[in-house]
């Protein structure tokens, strides 16, 4: 075990200030968004859909604390894009956004080092004021939206209406006790953990904050090598992960083989009373979820 002191380069300008939200591509955002509700205790933040003028797409957005996530599904049978990830990755993580500061800058340092911009800097608005945006290529199908939304007063992002949705079960049920996101991991193929650690470094300027290797983490028949990339302010944490042989297949490989790739393997969410936040919910059993004592 590992652990680095040296946060490397700093931006001359701009900064990553913490996850901002994480979007699910799925068959169904409804139910998706209507069972993190009720087994872990989110609740309905903002919606859009037909009713809002979104003609392709549905997300249901729900928030608890500092955490926000965003399901979506393709409103209509032709959508390839959403289709086609679906049939290669099932219901999974798509893009995990950054809050940051001075987004044009960091996108275009980004782009001189190498990464491959999926959507340029522009700018979203509506009556409680505008939101800088771009997406970011990273590991897998999986992307990084950048958000800036300096002085904006929504709820979440222009384009997002408040929720229909008003069950009136949420209200009896007891919170969730979830706090933020305390890291996000990516599995990766055997022998793509390091490039993938030098991809944010190189071009985020993340830095190594605690890796592992298989003599370390292992059980009798399973073993795993992982690389945790920090922003310089170390509130945004990224575990990469990779296989490693043992007397059967990593968890890591089932995962990639699993999933079609590499992916988001999980989100872990910190909670400052872990027998609380799990005794609360009794089916809390979900592939993209994992709790953090703080």
């Amino acid at each position: 075990m590992t652990t680095y002191t040296d946060k490397g380069e700093k931006h001359e300008q701009g900064r990553f200030l913490c996850f901002d939200h994480l979007t699910f591509w799925v068959g169904n955002a409804k139910q998706a968004a209507s069972y993190y509700c009720s087994r872990l205790g989110f609740e309905p933040l903002v919606y859009q859909g037909l009713e809002t003028g979104s003609r392709d797409v549905v997300s249901h957005v729900v928030k608890q604390d500092k955490i926000i996530y965003v399901f979506s599904s393709a409103l209509n049978p032709g959508n390839k894009e959403m289709g086609d990830h679906l049939v290669k990755h099932g219901d999974g993580v798509k893009d995990i956004a950054f809050t940051v500061e001075d987004l044009d800058y960091l996108v275009q340092k980004a782009r001189e080092r190498g990464a491959v911009i999926v959507k340029e800097p522009h700018t979203v608005e509506d009556k409680h004021g505008k939101v800088r945006l771009a997406v970011l290529q990273t590991y897998g199908d999986t992307t990084h939206t950048l958000v800036e939304r300096t002085g904006y007063t929504g709820l979440f992002l222009p384009g997002f209406h408040p929720s229909p949705v008003r069950d009136p079960l949420l209200a009896k049920l007891p919170s969730g006790k979830l706090n933020f996101i305390d890291h996000v991991v990516g599995n990766q193929a055997d022998d793509e953990m390091v490039p993938v650690v030098e991809w944010y470094q190189r071009n985020l300027l993340f830095h190594r904050f605690w890796s592992v290797d298989d003599k370390q983490l292992q059980t009798e028949f399973s073993a795993l090598r992982s690389i945790v990339v920090a922003n310089y302010e170390e509130t945004v944490k990224m575990p990469i992960n990779e296989p490693a042989v043992g007397k059967r297949k990593s968890q890591i490989q089932e995962y990639v083989e699993y999933y079609g790739g590499a992916g988001v393997q999980h989100i872990a969410m910190n909670t400052s009373d872990i027998v609380a936040a799990v005794s609360l919910r009794r089916t809390l059993c979900i592939s993209h979820a994992r709790y953090v004592r703080k």
